[in-house]
This record gives C-alpha cells, structure tokens and sequence, in this order.
C-alpha cells in the first residue's frame, strides 16, 4: 500500500466513526437541543411559537393560574437525563412563581428511549386519577432505577401508582389503552410541528429558550414578560 492511500484510507476511517458517534448521540436523545426558531443571545428576540400548538384544551398543567401573563410549557422526555438535570430548575421556578405563572408540559418522549412513551403514558394515567404532579415527581426522582433500560418497565411504574394510591387496575388499564398512547403521540407531534429536535426543549411566552436554560436565564425571561 502506497503512503498516499495509506493516510487517505485512515482519514475514512475517521470520518466514519465520527459520524457513527453524531448518530449514537443523536439517537440517544439525552441531550438538549433547541427548537428550530433557537433562541438567540437574546432570547426575547426570537419569534414566538404558535399558541394553538404550544398548548391544546388537553395538555397537562403543573401550575394553571387564571389568566396568568406567563405561560411556561416544556417538551420533555422522563427518560431523559438532560431532563432530569432541569427539573430541579423548573421546581424553583414553580416554587418562586407560584400563583403567578403557568406552566405545562408535553410530553416528547425520544425514540432511543425504551421506556420514555411507557413514562410518559404512565404519567398521563396517573393525571386522569388527579395525581400528575405526584407522578411525575416520583418520574424523575427514580430515573436512575429504570432509565437506560432495554426492557419494559411499566410493572415499575404499576409500583409507583400503588405507592400513591391510585386505583392500580384503572392505572392499568389507561396505560395500556391505545388512546392514552395516541395522547403521548399527539403532543410529540406538535413538537416536531414546533421544530423541537430534543429534551428538554422549553418556551416562555412561546419564545424558546437557549438549551437547558439556568435559573437565571430562565427567571429573566419570566420576569420580562412580567412587566409586559
């Protein structure tokens, strides 16, 4: 083999298994991405989402304040370990908000997550016996248990509604119904519709914020549109 061939070759290889590891991360889905309308250094300068696909009659509000100024929605995925690293973010912003804000969340589960659409419908569940937040605290405090895994673990979430004491028949039977999967579905597809790439993906106002926005960035933001 000459020289030539010999450093074009290794240069294929390389190329080649950096691109194996773009799919591999892009696959995953445990990183954040922004929206298609990305947040600039000025967040406030983005164009703002659509509101009939931010928030339909049906999404799931954490907080809903009668006519709150500020509506925060977040695309998440409980599999998600990038989610998780936001959540204690958006609990003090829901402690230090209260009663002034809205905030929602739909739900995005990523594709290379097993379990992410069984958390999801499991979460759903758990909100038609009145207990989403319950549920999707115990989501994230738990993750580490059954994240990651290959097989199912909708017997784990079962545990979790038993824990809460919810009617676990009934849990049962409305995660496992086809409705409650189209349910999940419908709000990843207005994500995709919104340009949303990966989780967590969140909007104030409808305007997206930068990746994985702190405390600070995101309280800016709030705060902003606060003072309208």
């Amino acid at each position: 083999m000459s020289k030539n061939l010999g450093i074009t070759l290794g240069l294929i290889m390389v190329a080649v298994i950096g691109l194996g590891l773009l799919i591999a991360l892009d696959d995953r889905g445990g990183t954040a991405a922004p929206a298609a309308t990305d947040a600039s250094a000025d967040p406030q300068a983005a164009p703002t989402a659509p509101a009939g696909l931010l928030v339909r009659e049906d999404s799931r509000h954490l907080d809903r304040v009668e006519e709150a100024p500020v509506t925060v929605v977040e695309f998440l995925d409980f599999e998600c370990e990038a989610c998780r690293a936001q959540f204690p973010v958006m609990e003090r912003i829901r402690e230090d908000y209260d009663g002034r804000i809205n905030t929602v969340i739909r739900y995005f589960p990523m594709p290379g997550h097993t379990n992410a659409e069984p958390a999801a419908a499991a979460v759903e569940a758990a909100a038609q016996q009145g207990a989403l937040e319950e549920m999707y605290v115990r989501m994230y405090e738990t993750q580490a248990e059954w994240g990651e895994s290959q097989d199912s673990k909708a017997e784990v979430f079962v545990g979790f509604a038993e824990d809460l004491g919810l009617d676990t028949e009934e849990f049962t039977a409305t995660m496992e119904d086809p409705a409650t999967l189209e349910r999940v579905r419908s709000d990843f597809r207005d994500g995709v519709a919104l340009g949303v790439r990966g989780t967590p993906t969140i909007f104030v106002n409808g305007r997206p914020t930068p990746s994985m926005p702190g405390y600070e960035t995101l309280s800016a933001m709030i705060d902003r549109e606060l003072e309208g």
